[in-house]
């Protein structure tokens, strides 16, 4: 009787919580579950020691995901003037979800294993948090629960996946070592508007940029694609420094508006930021699907395309050249690539490589007989 007493008090204590708070450790207390069940697994596949090495570390990240959950309770509403939804709803428990198989992966991080399909788990994990990316949005839209604890940890889950999935990558030698400069940028830059902060100075607000997410959702992909066995190191350490490039350059960018390096308010500086995207449409985009055509034509020449892979790439450079899905005719032609011996990585398929990333990135531009792609990778999905 009398040890049921603090049980008792124990429920009473959880049962009277906020249902947000007991929604949220249910959710924390259902992940820990999962990852010990999950352990005890592992380790009558492999052994005890690398078994508890994952759960631990899984169990530090799975914590991590829950505090940063719990620390925006109070942001679950659309805005600060606004009554808080009187659940955390689909979006954010997809959100969550995210974060959990971000935890999932991180176990694996550092672990030999004996058993290579265990290898294509946090290949599965990432892919599938990379997917659900695009889709808590949407569900929020569509449910119409969208939230500032949604959007804040959309942005933080990007951030502590395109950590922990490159670190992963890194350790399966699929990527170079300075693709980590891309894991770093996001924290840098935050760490930098906390330094401006403290020292009183001011940090001016990023106009909105659909560029921005279209290449942070890129580098998910990329780094969801590196971690799949198949895929050779050679190609994809070679692709890592293509799709970093451009992200880098546009942190650069946004630290000298926030720091006001560059005045947006200042008429010159929209104009060189207009004329600089525009100059990117009408001659850049549409002279990186030349130098695609180029560069195909010479590993045609040079007998590196036969069979139907070669069928595939004349496929691809068909709507690169005439702007019809160029951004689909690049991620073809990238897929095909990845699937070339390491001994055809030469000067013509690194050109190759590069201006396919980056048609795939920035779209076709001008001379384009349909921008339907760029619509898809621009749009939100569920918005009315």
């Amino acid at each position: 009787m009398w040890a049921m007493m603090p049980l008792c008090s124990l429920a009473r204590t959880f049962f009277s919580m906020p249902e947000l708070t007991r929604e949220l450790r249910i959710i924390g207390l259902l992940g820990m579950t999962i990852l010990l069940l999950a352990s005890i697994c592992l380790a009558t596949i492999e052994n005890y020691s690398l078994a508890i090495q994952w759960l631990l570390i899984s169990a530090l990240l799975w914590g991590l995901v829950w505090q940063q959950s719990a620390k925006r309770l109070q942001d679950n509403r659309v805005s600060v003037n606004d009554a808080l939804y009187p659940s955390l709803g689909w979006a954010n428990r997809l959100t969550i979800l995210r974060g959990f198989l971000i935890a999932l992966c991180a176990g694996f991080l550092w672990q030999n294993f004996n058993h290579t399909l265990l290898l294509w788990l946090p290949a599965f994990f990432y892919s599938v948090a990379a997917i659900l990316d695009r889709v808590d949005g949407f569900v929020a839209r569509k449910t119409q629960q969208t939230s500032l604890m949604g959007n804040a940890l959309d942005n933080v889950f990007d951030a502590l996946g395109l950590l922990i999935a490159p670190l992963l990558a890194l350790n399966f030698a699929k990527i170079h070592w300075a693709y980590l400069l891309v894991s770093g940028a996001y924290y840098a830059f935050h760490l930098g508007l906390r330094w401006r902060n403290r020292n009183g100075l001011p940090n001016y607000p990023l106009t909105p940029n659909l560029l921005r997410r279209t290449l942070a959702g890129f580098q998910m992909g990329y780094i969801a694609v590196v971690l799949w066995p198949p895929f050779d190191a050679q190609i994809t350490r070679l692709a890592g420094f293509a799709f970093m490039l451009p992200i880098l350059i546009g942190f650069i960018v946004d630290w000298f508006v926030v720091s006001g390096r560059v005045d947006l308010q200042r008429g010159h500086s929209q104009k060189f930021f207009d004329a600089l995207a525009t100059g990117s449409i009408n001659w850049g985009q549409p002279c990186l699907r030349l130098l695609f055509l180029i560069a195909l034509a010479a590993m045609t020449a040079q007998g590196q395309w036969q069979g139907l892979p070669l069928l595939g790439q004349l496929f691809a450079a068909g709507l690169i050249a005439f702007g019809l899905g160029a951004r689909l005719g690049a991620l073809l032609a990238l897929i095909l690539i990845a699937l070339l011996p390491p001994e055809h990585i030469n000067a013509a398929s690194s050109i190759f490589l590069f201006s396919a990333t980056w048609i795939m990135l920035l779209g076709s531009g001008r001379f384009s007989l349909w921008h339907g792609d760029d619509h898809w990778v621009e749009r939100q999905d569920g918005a009315s």
